[in-house]
């Protein structure tokens, strides 16, 4: 018996974009690569769970706030699979290899971290883990870390738009690039604004609108660049959106 579209789409999402083990989908369809993509942030609730456990646990032990960030940075690759980061340094390495694009999707599909990609971790892994440790006090800053993991899904809603197109034929990436409607993925992050701001009215909403322009900014680079999006651009796009939305919460 076929399971309905939607979880399908959930279970892609899920095996896609963490580590939990769950049913294989049979046949990835347009109509099921375009949900995974529409529940990523959903599909990210338990990596969320696991962030805001370790936070929360932090707070209530008075742990040093520096080593909960980083044990909780350590849960979030880990539950992961550290996928996300790994397309950070290749899509970093691929950036500065060469302004031709044939050389620097080679650079890219290699999985090699060249010092472009691991300066690039560092740099972008010591922001989050510097907005964590600021979250580390107590339930709430807990529950904006849980939070800034979920919407930094919606990443994904501006990498795998329709207008986006694909830098390459095969790949992880051209399976789900092209499939979310723009009018989606405008609603979508107007949507996570609004909720934005109720945990701060003015902060909130510009911190939502600064990750998606970073994301936006992002796609449009590796689009002049590599002619199109990959998986690695996935990857980085959430991670991207992940820094930013973290350092607004904690500013917040």
């Amino acid at each position: 018996m076929s399971r309905p579209a939607p979880i399908d789409g959930l279970l892609l999402a899920l095996g896609t974009l963490t580590a939990i083990p769950v049913p294989a989908v049979r046949s990835v369809t347009p109509a099921t690569a375009r949900g995974a993509m529409l529940l990523a942030p959903l599909a990210a609730l338990p990596l969320a769970a696991a962030v805001m456990v370790v936070v929360a646990a932090g707070a209530a032990l008075s742990l040093p706030a520096w080593s909960v960030a980083f044990v909780a940075l350590a849960a979030l690759a880990a539950g992961s699979r550290a996928l996300h980061l790994d397309g950070l340094s290749d899509v970093a390495d691929g950036l500065v290899a060469s302004f031709d694009r044939e050389r620097s999707l080679a650079v890219m599909k290699g999985g090699t971290a060249g010092p472009a990609g691991a300066a690039t971790l560092v740099l972008v892994l010591g922001a989050q883990a510097g907005a964590l440790a600021a979250l580390a006090d107590d339930l709430r800053g807990a529950l904006l870390a849980g939070a800034a993991v979920c919407g930094s899904r919606a990443a994904l809603w501006i990498t795998s738009a329709r207008v986006v197109p694909a830098a390459r034929p095969g790949g992880l990436g051209a399976t789900f690039t092209g499939t979310v409607p723009v009018a989606f993925a405008a609603l979508g992050w107007l949507a996570i604004g609004a909720a934005s701001a109720l945990v701060d009215p003015v902060r909130g909403p510009v911190t939502v609108a600064a990750a998606a322009l970073a994301v936006m900014a992002l796609t449009r680079h590796a689009v002049r660049r590599f002619g199109g999006v990959t998986g690695d651009v996935f990857g980085a796009g959430i991670e991207v959106a992940l820094t930013v939305l973290l350092i607004g919460a904690a500013a917040a």
